[in-house]
């Protein structure tokens, strides 16, 4: 599928489809539904420095058009990861590693991992993570410190390109797009789950265990549209935009609001070969609207 060709950060990738971190395990789980290598790039599940069992209690919220979860980046950390996971994956997609920290440091040292692990071809910076009590979200709350977070890592990742997570529970995620961006982020993605809660109107206390969890869904995809809007207009790197895509039809507005890639989520979860469905269905409106690449409509909702 020529026509979905694209070099994302020097890498040439069959596609623009991706995986968003968490959906889809270590790809490898996903292979009895599709062939993973199909995929442009699998983004990982998050990992840190060491090993997490993630929150107690409830985890997961069913709301309207979407979901809460409270998973708490439940991982078996990155020594373990380099060390048995890599070696058992099959698939030759390129990968994308999500690295979390609950201080700067602690991010540095799983940056300073993840950059001698051969098969990891790009690192995402998680700063935006709304489930955790003690992690990401307070890295993603302000320009300042998501400046500092971002060239902190960006200095350790000497043969990896970095990709920044940004988080949607913020006034203004452009400035601290273009903060990161300062700070030497080749990419950025966006977005991540809205802070958000559920109450069991029956014991009336919060559902989740962790009180707050993050909301993905298609509920929240006309606002992820509009800020991948916006961080376009204020960034000159490449966007990976996501936020409830359901069909094809929803990766082309992210597409022509300025995302170069396209992440699928939570969606994956109804629909497991929902990827799969969203590559064919862009590369047929590519062909039957006489469009030779990708490439000419990223961004193309721009006046």
């Amino acid at each position: 599928m020529s026509r979905l060709n694209i070099n994302f950060l020097g890498k040439e990738l069959k596609n623009n489809v991706i995986t968003s971190s968490g959906c889809f395990g270590f790809g490898e789980e996903y292979n009895n539904y599709f062939d993973v290598n199909k995929l442009g790039a699998v983004n990982l599940k998050g990992i840190t420095l060491d090993k997490k069992d993630g929150n107690k209690g409830t985890r997961i919220a069913e709301t309207p058009s979407g979901m809460i979860n409270c998973i708490g980046l439940e991982n078996p950390g990155i020594e373990y990861f380099k060390n048995n996971i890599v070696k058992n994956i099959k698939y030759d997609t390129p990968i994308i590693l999500n690295i979390n920290g609950a201080s700067i440091e602690e991010y540095m040292k799983v940056a300073e991992i993840a950059n001698e692990i051969e098969r990891v071809d790009f690192v995402e910076l998680n700063i935006s993570c709304p489930n955790v009590k003690n992690g990401g979200m307070a890295f993603g709350a302000s320009c300042e410190s998501a400046e500092s977070t971002t060239k902190a890592v960006k200095k350790l990742l000497t043969k990896k390109p970095l990709i920044v997570k940004l988080s949607p529970n913020v006034t203004d995620i452009a400035s601290i797009a273009k903060s990161v961006e300062n700070a030497g982020a080749d990419s950025v993605s966006l977005v991540n789950t809205f802070l958000s809660m559920k109450i069991d109107t029956k014991t009336r206390k919060p559902l989740l265990g962790n009180i707050f969890g993050g909301l993905s869904g298609a509920c929240i995809r006309p606002i992820a549209v509009r800020m991948v809007y916006q961080v376009y207009k204020a960034v000159k790197i490449p966007i990976a935009g996501m936020g409830g895509i359901t069909n094809y039809n929803d990766a082309l507005e992210f597409i022509m609001a300025g995302a170069s890639l396209v992440s699928i989520g939570s969606g994956i979860f109804s629909n497991p070969v929902l990827p799969i469905e969203v590559i064919n269905g862009v590369d047929n409106y590519l062909k039957e609207n006489n469009i030779d690449n990708i490439k000419d409509i990223i961004g193309a909702a721009h006046l």
